[in-house]
């Protein structure tokens, strides 16, 4: 039955359903009394779509409180047992799977270190421009060499992962309402295969990740995949649940081995991943890992940053990753036990890099002029405070005074997990679009419910 607006009564319903899950979720627990002005419902439409949710089994009854002269309110709640969600977070050195419950209480988790394997001689080296006469080489430094994982590892990362949190927390597979994964590299999505990552940084070439995953997870055909760049989940955890909450306009940037960055403003309310890192901060500079010549991420990112680090004579430790790698840095910059000097080479680096970090930040104030600038990922979040204001310092410096005043630059408050929530909202997105129902078998690639979801700014 068709009603105004083109929308049938099973929409309106949808709809309902949706707008009281929501806000019990981000608001409850709640009354139904409470329930009607905080949603635009009548007390009627409440009633039943309550009623309806708790024989869903989806909302619960949790106490009571009194009321004026009346008899107590009972509150609501959403069940957290309800439903499941799986986040991966792809990174470039670990892959990490967790379980939640509809509340995003983490149940399980596990991570599988990456072998990276990296390839010297994928890109020309930065003297070529001057040998062939397209002016002096800036950057110094050897050749860049550009990492690759092989898919068929990362998808047996995924697959071990997904297998391994649902049988630690005793939930059947059947109980999911989807697997949200956050992966480096610009996603697309086709009707054939779903999505498709472009991930030139680790070699990966319109890689059909949700159709490998889909034929590698003995998982039902109920549960759905969804991929999305590991800014952009990162980004959506913090503006629903972190320090970007309660924001109408703002960024979040991951720093790690690379960097990258999620737009969320008014008019890009569900949060857009841009390809920061490949922003030019210096023309014919260092040859970054893309293959570009002054890419934000060849001064910026974690892996630049050490390899500059080693060009000035540093020595980080041989055979350790990047985490362990960047500890021992700032152990040389800022040595704990008094009467050690600090390491002049390891000091300079970093005050660069928190220069290049500044200025590329100015970029984005200038662009968009946000409120917030909030700084996440493992390598933003091993840096922390101690080179914040530095960073404030050099953006206040590059960027155009009246924006640069309105802004605040801070830490994100997730911690290095926000990626795997931000990919498990994915799935709870399209749980909520469906007003709480879950997605019907999947045949010819993703439901585009969860975008939708996520283009509606979640309650704050």
């Amino acid at each position: 039955m068709a009603v105004r607006n083109g929308r049938t009564v099973r929409d309106l319903r949808r709809g309902n359903r949706t707008a009281v899950l929501q806000r019990l979720y981000f608001d409850g627990p709640l009354s139904r009394f409470e329930l009607g002005p905080a949603t635009g419902l009548s007390s009627g439409s409440i009633s039943n779509v309550v009623a309806e949710l708790v024989a869903d089994g989806l909302v619960e009854e949790a106490g009571s409180v009194d009321s004026d002269g009346g008899r107590p309110r009972t509150l609501l709640r959403v069940v957290p047992g309800s439903g499941h969600m799986i986040g991966v977070d792809v990174g470039e050195t670990r892959v990490r799977v967790e379980l939640f419950d509809l509340t995003l209480t983490e149940l399980a988790r596990t991570e599988r270190p990456l072998e990276q394997q990296r390839y010297a001689g994928d890109w020309a080296s930065e003297g070529d421009g001057q040998a062939q006469g397209e002016g002096p080489s800036l950057g110094g430094g050897p050749s860049s060499k550009r990492r690759e994982y092989d898919v068929d590892v990362i998808v047996g990362h995924i697959r071990d992962g997904v297998a391994e949190v649902l049988d630690e927390a005793g939930i059947a597979p059947e109980r999911l309402l989807g697997v949200g994964i956050g992966v480096p590299g610009i996603v697309a999505r086709t009707p054939e295969e779903g999505a498709v990552v472009h991930g030139q940084t680790i070699g990966w070439d319109a890689v059909p990740l949700e159709s490998l995953l889909r034929s590698a997870c003995q998982l039902p055909d109920t549960v759905p995949y969804f991929a999305d760049n590991g800014a952009r989940t990162l980004g959506q955890a913090e503006m629903w649940f972190g320090a970007g909450r309660g924001a109408r306009n703002a960024v979040v940037v991951l720093f790690g081995s690379g960097v990258g960055a999620c737009l969320v403003t008014e008019d890009v309310e569900h949060g857009r991943s841009v390809e920061w890192g490949h922003l030019t901060v210096r023309v014919r500079g260092r040859r970054c890992r893309c293959g570009a010549l002054g890419c934000l991420e060849a001064y910026a990112g974690a892996e630049a940053l050490l390899d500059r680090w080693r060009e000035e004579g540093g020595r980080p430790p041989e055979g350790t990753d990047e985490e362990t790698a960047l500890t021992a840095m700032l152990t040389a910059a800022y040595p704990a036990e008094e009467g050690v000097e600090p390491d002049p080479v390891a000091l300079a680096v970093l005050e660069e890099t928190a220069e290049y970090l500044g200025a590329g930040l100015s970029d984005l104030i200038n662009l968009f002029q946000p409120e917030r600038i909030l700084i996440g990922g493992w390598a933003g979040l091993q840096l922390g405070t101690r080179f914040l204001p530095a960073v404030r310092r050099y953006a206040a410096s590059y960027a155009l005074r009246y924006p640069a005043e309105r802004v605040s630059i801070d830490l994100g408050r997730l911690g290095p997990d926000a990626v795997t929530v931000g990919a498990a909202i994915l799935p709870l997105a399209d749980f909520f679009a469906r007003g709480g129902r879950r997605a019907e078998p999947v045949s010819e690639g993703p439901t585009p419910a969860w975008r939708t979801a996520l283009e509606e700014r979640a309650p704050h």
